[in-house]
């Protein structure tokens, strides 16, 4: 049977699924992290709970997959190189150049490269990841599966800035948007447990984890998203601020003295958030187990940005169908799913409290009279890709 192997390239990781093609079984899964720093963690877990792991320094993404690649040998997942015919590799930006998957050839490489000025932490190492597949797996079909690609479809009243036209024009200054392949993933995946045809659903797809973005799909296609040109706008995020006002930014630099606009690009990259907020953690569940009420201004300010954005997308699709919840927020933070519903039972939507009681299980989570359904859908991004890669390798 035909494999196929779903990647997903950090800076400094490679998270990866092995799929049997075309029955889509995950035949074993595993990461590599802290690549290029000490004591990098090698993991693979496979047949019936079995997991392999070792801890060495893996000073790059080359050695990283010659490990990988060889492991897989060693512990009989496969046995021949050959067997797997399709790599696919999540890549973050995709410009305006790759409005959907495409098979990866020296040409297309060089233009992901090319687009690392949009996304400088993580083309580069997809960029190096692809370029190694092909001299390790020269018979392997590579497919680059973007981040971006999904909200390509937004109308320009949607991605257009309100600045001069000539900086899109000529330098491509617009909304991007990020964590396309989930938004699609679970919007699709919706529209089966709702049993209607994805064309004529109205649904409000919620990203949350330490990065967060929502999107509105109108059946089936991505009008609006709240990503901007980088992954930095939107909602309140873990360590990202989310919107805020430019001018702010000038005045913030002159109080602290600094002069290069990246550092305070950093601060709202880094320390910025529910981090910033709350002065203890990015992580939502340490701010629940706080008695600080800075943890609980900061929970209510994520709740509110995810709900204003909300409300702003029943607009955009002039009505809503669904309302879906993923991530690790989405799929795992009982709360916080039911305080940001809650707020909205204006138009029909009603948060069950025992169906909602649950993590990372796909159900249904709205009351049953709920006009506006609300369900909670794990992502699979890697099952994205590998769909993507059998989709190409027809063509």
């Amino acid at each position: 049977m035909e494999k196929t192997i779903a990647i997903n390239a950090g800076s400094s990781s490679l998270k990866w699924q092995l799929y049997n093609m075309p029955s889509e079984e995950v035949i074993a899964k595993g990461i590599v992290e802290r690549i290029g720093l000490p004591d990098s963690i090698f993991t693979i877990k496979y047949g019936d709970g079995e997991k392999y792991e070792v801890v060495q320094d893996i000073p790059d993404h080359d050695l990283a997959i010659n490990m990988l690649l060889e492991q897989l040998k060693a512990l009989h997942i496969i046995a021949s190189f050959d067997e797997i015919t399709g790599a696919g590799h999540r890549i973050v930006a995709g410009g305006e150049h790759f409005k959907e998957s495409a098979v990866l050839n020296d040409e297309q490489i060089k233009l992901v490269e090319e687009l690392a000025e949009f996304a400088p932490l993580h083309n580069p190492a997809e960029a190096k990841v692809i370029r190694v597949f092909q001299k390790l797996l020269p018979k392997t079909l590579n497919v680059g599966v973007f981040d971006t690609s999904f909200h390509t479809t937004m109308p320009e009243v949607n991605f257009l800035y309100s600045i001069p036209t000539e900086y899109y024009e000529k330098f491509q200054a617009r909304k991007y948007g990020a964590h396309g392949t989930s938004h699609r993933y679970v919007a699709h995946r919706a529209a089966e447990m709702l049993g209607k045809p994805i064309e004529e659903l109205k649904l409000i797809t919620c990203h949350l984890g330490n990065g967060a973005s929502i999107s509105a799909v109108d059946g089936g296609v991505c009008v609006d998203t709240s990503m901007g040109f980088t992954p930095l706008a939107g909602v309140t995020m873990g360590t990202r601020s989310g919107d805020i006002d430019p001018s702010l930014l000038a005045y913030l630099m002159e109080k602290l003295g600094l002069t290069d606009i990246k550092d305070m690009i950093d601060i709202l990259n880094k320390k910025s958030g529910l981090l910033g907020l709350s002065g203890i953690s990015s992580d939502m569940r340490d701010l629940e187990h706080s008695d600080d009420p800075k943890a609980k201004v900061a929970l209510d300010i994520f709740a509110d940005r995810v709900r204003k954005y909300i409300g702003s997308y029943v607009t955009v699709l002039n009505g809503v169908d669904a309302i879906i919840f993923t991530a690790g927020i989405g799929e795992n933070d009982v709360a916080m799913r039911k305080n940001i519903i809650d707020g909205m039972s204006w138009f029909g939507c009603q948060i069950d409290d025992e169906k909602n009681n649950v993590r990372g299980q796909e159900r249904i989570i709205s009351t049953d009279d709920s006009s506006v359904k609300v369900l909670l859908i794990p992502t699979d991004e890697e099952l994205m890709i590998a769909r993507d890669v059998e989709a190409l390798k027809t063509k």
